[in-house]
């Protein structure tokens, strides 16, 4: 891993949004939720996204494209290498907030991308091991609480997302703020 002291380098709007059925198709793909995970630390090129990933050029450049295409990667500097430009890929968006999504001709049921659903399954292999720290907590407070408080959680999000690349091991930071029925006290008296 490099050791980067801005990541990533190159310049990144805070968030870019998804909203139609063809760009939640583009980031439900595994492999494409990986390489937009991947180019978050650094730009990179199809060959050093395949090495990453451990994927064919091919099948990495149809997947590049895809995202290209639904605004999801943009092309961030070329370098000529050999009379051949060598594009080096960056996301559009620091964060991607899913909009409300509706398939064409249902007006009332959206579709859904659930980044907890994504990291529980991803998260199966530390629980096995005791080596995953997670929690749960609830509280009843006001919307407008909740949206500052989610604020705040961005904000750590975007400081564990710019941390500095070493060691040997992965981590994953999921977080997830969301109305439930789960039972409150009542007031006191």
């Amino acid at each position: 891993m490099s050791s980067n002291t801005r990541i990533p380098d190159y310049d990144l709007p805070d968030t870019v949004e998804v909203s139609t059925p063809g760009q939640l198709r583009a980031i439900a793909d595994p492999l494409r939720a990986t390489i937009l995970d991947l180019v978050l630390e650094r730009a990179a090129t199809v060959a050093e996204l395949a090495t990453a990933v451990g994927r064919p050029k091919s099948t990495v450049a149809h997947h590049v494209k895809v995202l290209l295409e639904a605004g999801m990667l943009r092309v961030v500097r070329t370098r000529r290498v050999r009379a051949i430009d060598e594009r080096y890929y960056g996301r559009t968006g620091r964060t991607i907030h899913v909009g409300v999504v509706r398939r064409p001709g249902d007006t009332t049921t959206p579709v859904c991308v659930n980044g907890l659903s994504v990291a529980a399954a991803e998260s199966v292999p530390a629980h096995e091991a005791d080596t995953l720290y997670s929690t749960i907590r609830h509280a009843r407070i006001p919307k407008e609480s909740a949206a500052q408080f989610w604020r705040r959680v961005e904000a750590l999000i975007r400081e564990f997302t710019e941390l500095p690349r070493s060691g040997d091991t992965v981590y994953g930071f999921v977080a997830g703020l969301y109305p439930t029925d789960h039972p409150t006290l009542p007031d006191p008296d």
